[in-house]
């Protein structure tokens, strides 16, 4: 069948090239990413009730909203907050594969049963759900080193001039400003006046509804069928104030004496904010901060590239002093990675091609080899797009670590020929004829084999199956591409190229007698090599011996080896989470928080500082005591310092600032499993009591254990429900007397104290709300909430301080919940030293040991796939045994002989382990993948050493000497092979900057095998091989079973003689 393709030439070339040309196509159309999309899709409910405390928000909104939506298709779990800001979020988890646009129609459908239910004010704020996009794509800081520009200023002019452009790129899915300071008419009420004038609050209301009002007049002059009128005229009307003078003038009483009482008399009226709920500055400048997040599918760089251009063309437009910044940008590190990645890849690739050609000694047989690999790498790309996958790291991985691969099977071929140009003494072309016949069997088995491994883990769900599924096939499509040029391409190549020089005179130049003195070492290598086989083939002890050993190895190692999930990467990028104590003011918070900018600043490392005072990144919340820093770090080739470095310079800075609890966190491993690396634990409290103060100590002590732990650090938690509060305590008896409706108290209250807006208006060509407030000089105290008035049923003005007292007390002004219990979210990180896997089990012992009944933890993120996972790995190592296991079966039609390929396992798995605990790893999921593809490798080994010494025991050898012979011929392709493949890894082992704990990972666990794979496999194989070889001997299921590898049976064996042997290969027109 394969030999056709020496006949055609041409046709095997063209093959190759169009597989080149598809591959290069693919190449540009398929999306870039730094992982597949592993993250679940996210639903998030927002809602907002003005002047509300977070109790009230929970209690009135939360509680009646997560009934609704609780066991929503598809739902994994749901985190909630509340707080006293009048905000309050539900974020829906979903498991991976729901679709997100049928989750967003589900859960609007649930809420639209219940909307009813909830307070009117909310309904009026509107309940928004929105399918979540979690990966945060880039963080501009938009900024003014004018002293006259202020934070609203800047605030506005991105909302009306830049996120509208921004918000219409291809690939943009959401685009927001954070915190609330666009423009609103604000209506800062004087109590003392109103009073007065015997003025409430609902007077104000009431003139303002009435008199700035939408018109619609509509036409006169129209046409009615009776009479006909010459022209038509359209009424208009101007509409609703939107200029500070008109709402000024709003009359709030008259009379006919022509006296108008006036908003201005009892009022200040200004065009503010709608909310001064967040400070933003960029290195001591205010700010404005804009986060943009991608849609599903989108190409990163792409939409990053189409970002900047949009940004440098509005910049034109900016006024004086004004710019922009690019504080994050995911395509930062992904370029990174991604070039660190190629330089491996190149770098892989020219230390294969050494070790091709310090092993076959010219540069003929060394091109034939190398020129398989784009072929093989390119090809890939078409079966990636094929699948819907797209460029990532696994994928890359996957790549450089083909790269060894994919010369296995032309290295095979092209010493094959080797060999018996030297044995017979044929041309080249003869030679790959006969060659053809006798290798073509081996080039399936192997490709097969290989292959099979990547095919169970391919059917995987969930994120890690994800993860295995990029890889296998990437790596399936590259080795059977490879398969297909070593059965076509190469033959060809090495009857064209190829010249037979064995037994010739050759100019002794240095290169040459380089590789005369390796070949010289080498042979007597083998020689030593079938010597021990000699001895020790035929002892069971010792290959059962060196088995036993590596197993209680792999057992021992194990043990103690630190498990992780995927680890944390140096992505350029700290976040800084600042908590100072509750009650504090938004001006103190932002206060500290421009002072830990000024010294982070002063870190090694560190490029710039974005700070934002009233917002915590973690849970996406907002609070006065609550602050958050964007470390900008200085790009990975210019930057000495590790990222961990930069933290502790970081830490100690921080222990300069008194009163604030300050902690560090990188970006989450994976975009989309949260907001900051670490894991999420949840505090849960299942007592059904709703009793924060309960859970505040529970909460205290838990956090007390859990930092005797060394192997966590960072630990951290907002919860806290000693915030100082003030409960109004109300005598109904003394409010009847007095003729006080208590609905009507608490509106007023609502209205001076918490603000409220009935109506909006155009300004810009956008909407702005109108907010009515008490001004802020007649709320500071608590004792000015009882020299506040309300309008009784006979019209007479009571102060509240004759129906109405205030006791002080303390509470939550944050209220998280998980799954419909109250929890106290806690962050945390592995210390240095540990892997996250060792942090989740430190963990678990704690709360197992020290929780009361009543309260239990659970997780949230990448922290609760990681505990569901389990013992996951070692299933999907034994589930790729078993189908390799059985493919050997039925290629060797026997059930005893794939033992002695996968009992030669261990040796790999072993070094394996040893390698990455030396290393200071842990068995994460690279490694994980890492060990998949060992089966694969070390099973081709073996495999190669069997085929052959079946095809000796078919001819008439003893099992023993078919087991020397096989092993012999063998050892030459296995360790080039080998070889070939372990430098490929070296530049993965000793990769730096972006994306390198991924590739060391990866690097290290195979090389690790590998090693120790190939040098103790080419003893352990023959020994097994003669074991079971033995035990098969004679052993038929049927009569008439075709004892053949099924592979051999492909090409027919051909012996090709020849009179005179020509100096070039045959040429075809």
């Amino acid at each position: 069948m394969f030999s056709k393709f020496l006949r055609r030439p041409v046709l095997a070339i063209v093959i190759s090239i169009v597989i080149l040309f598809m591959g290069s196509l693919a190449i540009h159309t398929l999306p870039n990413s730094q992982f597949p999309e592993i993250s679940p899709p996210m639903v998030m409910v927002s809602t907002a009730y003005p002047g509300a405390s977070a109790k009230v928000l929970t209690e009135s909104v939360l509680i009646p909203l997560e009934q609704a939506i609780n066991g929503v298709p598809g739902m994994k779990y749901m985190t909630s907050d509340a707080v006293s800001a009048g905000e309050a979020n539900i974020q829906i988890v979903f498991n991976l594969g729901t679709d997100p646009e049928q989750a967003v129609v589900n859960v609007n459908t649930r809420i639209a049963q219940i909307l009813n239910r909830l307070p009117v004010l909310v309904q009026r704020e509107g309940v928004v759900v929105n399918r979540v996009v979690p990966n945060m794509l880039m963080y501009v800081n938009l900024f003014s080193t004018d002293k006259n520009t202020d934070m609203r200023y800047l605030f506005n002019f991105a909302g009306v001039n830049m996120l509208p452009e921004i918000q219409r790129i291809d690939g943009i899915g959401r685009a927001s400003i954070l915190g609330s300071r666009q423009y609103a008419m604000r209506i800062w009420l004087k109590p003392d006046r109103m009073r007065a004038y015997n003025l409430a609050v609902d007077d104000v209301m009431d003139a303002l509804n009435e008199q700035s009002v939408i018109g619609s007049p509509g036409r006169i002059g129209r046409s009615d069928g009776k009479e006909a009128s010459a022209l038509e005229y359209v009424l208009t009307y101007q509409g609703r104030f939107n200029d500070v003078e008109q709402y000024r003038n709003v009359i709030i009483r008259a009379n006919a004496n022509g006296e108008t009482l006036r908003l201005k008399d009892m009022a200040t009226v200004e065009l503010g904010s709608e909310f001064y709920d967040i400070y933003s500055t960029l290195d001591g400048h205010p700010s404005a901060a804009i986060v943009l997040k991608q849609t599903y599918g989108s190409n990163a760089s792409d939409v990053i590239a189409r970002v900047k251009d949009k940004l440098d063309e509005l910049k034109k437009t900016m006024p004086p002093g004004m710019d922009y910044k690019i504080s994050y940008d995911v395509s930062n590190f992904l370029d990174a990675s991604t070039e660190n990645v190629i330089h491996t890849l190149r770098d892989a690739f020219l230390l294969v091609a050494l070790v091709v050609f310090l092993f076959l000694g010219d540069w003929r047989s060394t091109l034939i080899p190398i020129l398989a690999v784009p072929v093989s790498l390119v090809g890939a790309f078409v079966a990636m797009q094929a699948f819907g996958m797209t460029i990532n790291m696994i994928t890359l991985f996957a790549l450089v670590l083909a790269i060894g691969i994919v010369v296995d099977d032309a290295i095979v071929v092209v010493e094959a020929v080797h060999a018996k140009m030297e044995a017979t003494g044929l041309s080249p072309y003869g030679a790959v004829r006969e060659v053809i016949g006798e290798i073509s069997g081996a080039i399936i088995a192997i490709t097969v084999l290989m292959t099979a491994v990547f095919v169970p883990v391919a059917f995987m769900s969930g994120p890690v199956g994800i993860f295995y599924r990029q890889f296998s096939i990437t790596m399936a499509s590259s080795i059977v591409i490879s398969g297909i040029v070593a059965l076509t391409l190469t033959p060809v190549l090495c009857a064209m190229i190829l010249k037979n020089t064995h037994g010739r005179h050759q100019k002794k130049t240095p290169i040459n007698r380089f590789i005369d003195w390796f070949n010289r070492g080498f042979e007597r290598l083998t020689g030593r090599y079938t010597s021990v086989l000699d001895y020790v083939v035929d002892r069971r002890v010792v290959t059962f011996g060196v088995l036993l050993a590596f197993g209680v190895g792999i057992f021992g190692i194990t043990a103690k080896l630190p498990s992780g999930f995927i680890p944390a990467e140096d992505q350029g990028m700290l976040y800084a989470i600042l908590q100072t104590p509750p009650g504090s003011t938004l001006e103190r918070t932002n206060a500290l928080s421009q002072q830990l900018s000024k010294l982070a600043r002063e870190v090694p490392g560190v490029a710039s500082v974005s700070s934002l005072a009233g917002y915590e990144v973690l849970t996406e919340g907002r609070g006065s005591n609550a602050g958050t820093l964007l470390v900008d770090l200085v790009p990975w080739h210019d930057r000495k310092q590790s990222v961990h470095e930069v933290v502790e310079g970081l830490e100690e800075k921080a222990k300069e600032i008194p009163g604030a609890t300050i902690e560090f966190f990188e970006p989450p491993a994976v975009p989309g499993y949260g907001a900051a690396g670490g894991f999420q634990l949840q505090l849960l409290d299942k007592t059904a009591t709703g009793d924060y103060k309960a859970l505040e100590q529970v909460n205290e002590e838990f956090m007390a254990e859990l930092k005797k732990r060394s192997e966590l650090s960072g630990l951290f938690t907002f919860f806290s429900a000693n915030y100082p509060q003030y409960e109004l305590q109300i005598d109904n008896q003394l409010a009847m007397q007095k003729g006080v409706s208590i609905g009507n108290a608490m509106n007023t209250l609502s209205v001076l104290i918490g603000s409220t807006y009935e109506l909006g208006f155009i300004k810009f060509q956008r909407f702005f709300k109108v907010f009515v407030q008490a001004s802020p000089e007649y709320r500071r105290l608590p004792s000015d909430i009882l020299d506040l008035w309300v309008r009784n049923d006979k019209g007479e003005m009571v102060p509240f301080s004759a129906f109405m007292k205030i006791v002080k007390s303390q509470g939550a002004n944050e209220i998280n919940r998980y799954n419909m219990y109250p929890t106290a979210s806690i962050r945390g990180d592995a210390a240095p030293g540990y892997s996250s896997g060792e942090a989740i089990r430190a963990v678990q012992e704690v709360a197992k040991r020290t929780l009361p009944r009543g309260y239990d933890i659970d997780w949230g993120g990448l922290s609760k796939d990681e505990v569901s996972r389990g013992n996951e790995a070692i299933y999907i190592f034994l589930i790729v045994l078993g189908f390799v296991y059985l493919v050997l079966a039925a290629q060797y039609e026997s059930f005893l002989l794939p033992l002695a390929v996968v009992l030669s396992l261990p040796a790999g798995i072993f070094g394996s382990f040893l390698l990455i605990k030396l290393a200071g790893l842990a068995n994460n999921i690279y490694a994980q993948v890492g060990l998949v593809m060992l089966v694969g490798l070390l099973g081709k080994n073996a495999v190669l050493i069997v085929e052959f010494a079946v095809q000796e025991h078919a001819n008439g050898m003893s099992v023993r000497d078919a087991a020397i012979a096989g092993a012999k011929a063998r050892f030459r392709p296995i360790l080039m092979t080998s070889f070939a493949f372990i430098a490929g890894l070296i530049p993965l082992v000793l990769a730096t900057g972006a994306g390198a704990v991924g590739n060391r990972t990866i690097g290290t666990a195979a090389l690790g095998g590998m090693l120790f794979g190939t040098v103790f496999g080419v003893v352990v194989v023959p020994g097994l091989y003669y074991v079971f070889g033995t035990l098969a001997a004679g052993r038929k299921l049927i009569k008439d079973e075709e004892e053949h590898p099924v592979s051999e049976s492909v090409e027919p064996r051909v012996v090709v003689s020849e009179e005179e042997e020509p100096e070039t290969a045959p040429t075809y027109a």
